[in-house]
């Protein structure tokens, strides 16, 4: 029989997927202490709320708080199990940006007395989980760690990339399989007993620095697969023809499934993790890195035609729909949608711009120092608007009426009302 974690684990970073791991940990009896340098953030989760939308987080956190069985906290405590959920950006040379990581090691190793896993689960090029076992070294020379031990060593230290859909997160939480790598094969085996707390997927054990490769591999596989088909809707458009059509007839080829171009590629993951590879080894990742540039190309171009198309009115007025940067979430990390309106209201400072977010209340601070932007309702800004460009593909805007756009021109990135 496997074994299955008992203990109290600890979840540094609130976000998106450290606040439904800290959740799912919670829910199924483990007593879990939610770590964020976020005030408003702890202040939110202590009562039993939610700071920002995914659907069934809120049922689960608000009962985890009131079991007793999740607590949040701007101080990392003691405990068994320290999950490590922080962001990851890359800087200017597209190498990663390890500092969060770092901060949340610092805080671990005063609390390290000897048995506890630590496990990344932030994204991160190969060799980081070895670079933290590390800096734990380093803090704590008293222990010894499991990189360089070939015995039992006083911590253990593994590396669980998350591997979620944002508005499928608690359904795929417990359903995905987990790849878990260790430093060694016993931290894989610790950090896989986490897991099997709520995890009823297949614990698929490898080396620390094969997990880290093969989350960024998954997220560049998509974004290749995404820019062949954006390309195909930039070559598509200079020879007048219509791409979705173009897609669909060729997707009736049996081994032949092009997947679908929009206005860009946003989100943490796959705009984010293929440069960790491209990093890694720069002169190796020549496709991966001209598929992020073509994907990252891609809301300069759309931004680009929306300003020709204002051409043909003398006051134009343009309503873009849509800011987060997938469908039916509250999530603005990276947005394509967000970059092109940006784009719009830089070029065009006296356009009458309206833009309309079903899952905003008011402006992202990206746009807040535009004084010709406003915030609207999606019918108010169809009604007033002579361009109207569908950037992304919100249910909220699926079901809008078709007459509302007759007689305007209609710019849309998703496909969705061909």
């Amino acid at each position: 029989m496997d074994e299955v974690f008992t203990g109290r684990a600890a979840v540094i970073g609130l976000g998106y997927i450290g606040l439904p791991t800290a959740v799912s940990l919670a829910t199924r009896g483990i007593e879990v202490v939610g770590v964020d340098v976020n005030e408003r953030t702890v202040e939110s989760i202590s009562r039993g709320e939610v700071p920002f939308v995914e659907p069934e987080l809120a049922v689960g956190v608000s009962g985890a708080v009131s079991m007793g069985r999740l607590e949040a906290s701007t101080k990392t405590p003691e405990a068994d199990a320290f999950i490590i959920a922080v962001p990851t950006p890359f800087l200017d040379d597209h190498t990663a940006d390890l500092t969060f990581v770092r901060s949340a090691v610092e805080q671990i190793a005063p609390r390290l007395n000897g048995g506890e896993v630590v496990i990344l689960e932030s994204t991160s090029p190969p060799g980081t989980t070895e670079t933290l076992s590390t800096w734990l070294a380093e803090l704590r020379p008293d222990l010894v760690a499991p990189h360089t031990s070939e015995g039992v060593p006083d911590f253990y230290v593994a590396h669980c990339p998350e591997r979620v859909l944002p508005g499928r997160i608690m359904i795929e939480m417990v359903t995905n399989d987990r790849v878990i790598g260790g430093v060694t094969t016993r931290c894989a085996q610790k950090a896989a007993e986490v897991y099997r707390v709520f995890s009823q997927g297949q614990m698929v054990l490898t080396d620390a620095a094969s997990a880290e490769m093969a989350k960024l591999v998954e997220n560049a596989y998509r974004d290749v697969n995404i820019a062949f088909a954006n390309e195909l809707s930039l070559i598509s458009e200079e020879l007048q023809l219509d791409v979705w059509e173009v897609i669909k007839v060729a997707n009736h080829h049996p081994r032949v499934n092009i997947l679908t171009p929009g206005p860009g590629v946003g989100g943490h993951c796959i705009a984010v993790d293929p440069w960790f590879i491209v990093g890694a080894a720069p002169a190796l990742s020549r496709l991966i890195r001209v598929a992020r540039e073509i994907n990252d190309e891609k809301p300069h171009h759309v931004a680009a035609q929306i300003v020709r198309k204002t051409e043909r009115f003398r006051t134009p007025t343009v309503a873009c729909l849509g800011l987060t940067y997938k469908a039916n979430v509250d999530d603005f990390r990276e947005s394509p949608a967000l970059d092109i309106v940006v784009d719009i209201a830089k070029a065009l400072p006296d356009l009458d711009l309206r833009v309309a977010e079903p899952f905003a209340t008011t402006l992202p601070e990206e746009l807040s120092g535009f004084s010709h932007v406003r915030l609207q309702r999606a019918t108010e800004a169809i009604e007033d608007a002579d361009i109207v460009v569908l950037l992304v593909d919100h249910d909220h805007f699926r079901s809008l009426s078709r007459s509302r756009l007759e007689g305007k021109v209609v710019y849309d990135t998703r496909g969705l009302w061909r």
